[in-house]
């Protein structure tokens, strides 16, 4: 991977992190349109950068991160279920990612359903979640293992069936990515360090942190232009988005375009 294509990653990661568009989905489709090769260090390098955007969240929510103590103790009730899933079922987790239709069906399916969530789900005025409510987004948050499902979008409509309105359900998906990108970030470079002691090159180190760097300021960009596309617009123009991007991605795939993932 050059350094040019850590960057043009990174800026995906960024952009889409936080959107309800499935981040993974396009670092995928980014990696696969660059030609780069998959190795251990392009797979664990797609899980590390999302460090960088989960840090432009504490960032600018810095004052919500020193609150209280029930904050934390509300991510930890949301995070229980994906740590959960992801440690019994990571192989399976793993293997999904290496399906390119799967990415593809999800974003179309998901797409479609955008364009009527924000009539099915009529939106309230909570402002925070209490501990149920977590706990239910969470169990929404399992739904995004599935590749292409967005783990965005899986949170935000959680927290806005629990009663919470878009922007503060948006807010508390921000929030919830921390723990969960992190605790993913770590099991991945566990397993990526026993298979390859000696990853922490000076290679690799120098695309790492350009990647983190990349996907931290885009992140920030995102994050501000999103909470007011969202309030304004709802899901649907993310909903057409999803469809196109998944039918061509579909169509693609009948028609025998060879897309090789993970």
């Amino acid at each position: 991977m050059s350094v040019l294509e850590a960057i043009l990653i990174a800026i995906v990661e960024g952009l889409t992190e936080f959107l309800p568009v499935s981040s993974t989905g396009h670092m995928i489709i980014t990696q696969e349109l660059l030609g780069i090769q998959s190795t251990d260090f392009t797979k664990a390098f797609l899980v590390n950068i999302q460090l960088g955007a989960i840090l432009s969240v504490v960032v600018l929510y810095w004052k919500k991160f020193f609150q209280s103590f029930q904050f934390y103790f509300k991510l930890m009730v949301a995070f229980v279920p994906a740590a959960i899933m992801g440690f019994l079922f990571s192989d399976q987790i793993d293997a999904a990612l290496e399906s390119p239709m799967t990415v593809g069906i999800t974003l179309f399916i998901g797409g479609v359903i955008f364009l009527f969530i924000d009539k099915v789900i009529r939106e309230r005025s909570l402002e925070e979640p209490n501990y149920r409510s977590a706990f239910v987004i969470g169990l929404f948050q399992c739904v995004a293992m599935i590749p292409g499902v967005s783990r965005s979008a899986a949170t935000i409509i959680g927290g806005m069936t629990q009663g919470l309105k878009k922007k503060s359900a948006a807010e508390f998906s921000f929030f919830l990515a921390v723990p969960t990108m992190f605790g993913a970030t770590v099991f991945k470079m566990k397993d990526t360090l026993e298979a390859n002691p000696n990853f922490f090159n000076s290679e690799n180190l120098k695309l790492l942190g350009i990647g983190n760097l990349v996907a931290f300021v885009v992140g920030i960009l995102a994050i501000k232009t999103f909470v007011n596309l969202l309030t304004k617009f709802g899901f649907r123009p993310f909903g057409y988005y999803r469809i196109v991007l998944g039918a061509l991605l579909i169509v693609l795939l009948l028609l025998g375009v060879e897309l090789e993932i993970g």
